[in-house]
């Protein structure tokens, strides 16, 4: 092929790119966008219409809120607990997703449904009434209540990762491993852990992101006792401070986004594991 024909399809090919280019640019502004903005308001003293951006810079609001000794206590509340409920919902999760995955019985689609309730009802109505329950159980403004009731909406979003899991999971691994004298904790630990460990990080992260994220059921059921971020934050959207409402917003999405970042990570450690072993 001529040289000329070659640069022509070369800059086709480089033209016929742009729009997914543009495509992309466009996602991490949509991404992106609303974090800038944060940055921008946590950092600004003084910022005014129409200043494209603020007329001075400082970091002061973000610190304060940081070293605050309310907002240290809400951000180690929100993580105790966010990692408490992601452990227990992996633990209930695990065996009613492998059954559901891999078992096809009668009244399995009822249970699915039943699963899939707390997603639709609102959790206003499920607190209210969970309220009543705690109280005469002496669980409501405790910290152990709490937990149990970010349970409600996280073990649906948990489930459903792993069942996505155990439906294209092999058992012939976990038999021959029987078959070689495997007993049933190291075929656990040695194979289907393992295995299912993708599945298991997406399903952790939904767990911590949906129980970090927990407004109206922690209010309800922890009755102003046990203090978290989220609430920290909505009663400073309620004082209408934008420094300090940023501020608290860039700290609320730290942890997600870093929770992000090492499940991804992860992930893209094991894909190039396997790929190298086959």
């Amino acid at each position: 092929m001529p040289r000329n024909a070659e640069d022509k399809l070369a800059d086709g090919g480089g033209f016929a790119r742009w729009p997914a280019y543009f495509g992309y640019a466009l996602l991490y502004l949509l991404l992106l966008g609303p974090v800038v903005g944060l940055v921008l308001y946590a950092g600004s003293t003084r910022w005014f219409f129409p200043d494209l951006l603020p007329a001075t810079w400082t970091f002061e609001t973000f610190w304060r809120q940081l070293s605050n000794a309310r907002t240290q206590q809400a951000i180690g509340a929100s993580l105790l607990i966010g990692g408490v409920v992601t452990l227990l919902a992996l633990a209930i999760a695990l065996p009613a997703a492998r059954t559901l995955g891999l078992e096809r019985f009668p009244g399995r689609s009822l249970v699915l449904l039943l699963l899939f309730l707390p997603t639709i009802v609102p959790p206003l109505a499920t607190g209210m009434g969970l309220n009543i329950i705690f109280l005469r159980l002496g669980l409501a403004g405790s910290l152990a209540g709490v937990v149990l009731v970010h349970l409600i909406p996280v073990l649906p979003y948990t489930i459903f990762a792993l069942i996505g899991v155990f439906v294209r999971y092999d058992e012939g691994y976990e038999q021959q491993a029987r078959t070689l004298g495997a007993g049933p904790w190291r075929i656990l630990w040695q194979v289907t852990l393992p295995l299912a460990g993708p599945g298991i990080a997406v399903a952790a992260l939904f767990a911590f992101l949906v129980s970090w994220s927990q407004y109206v059921l922690t209010l309800l059921i922890g009755g102003g006792q046990v203090i978290t971020l989220p609430m920290l934050l909505f009663a400073a959207v309620a004082g209408g401070n934008p420094a300090t409402i940023a501020a608290l917003a860039l700290i609320f999405a730290g942890p997600p986004l870093l929770a992000i970042a090492l499940a991804a990570r992860a992930l893209t450690e094991r894909t190039s594991t396997v790929g190298q072993q086959y």
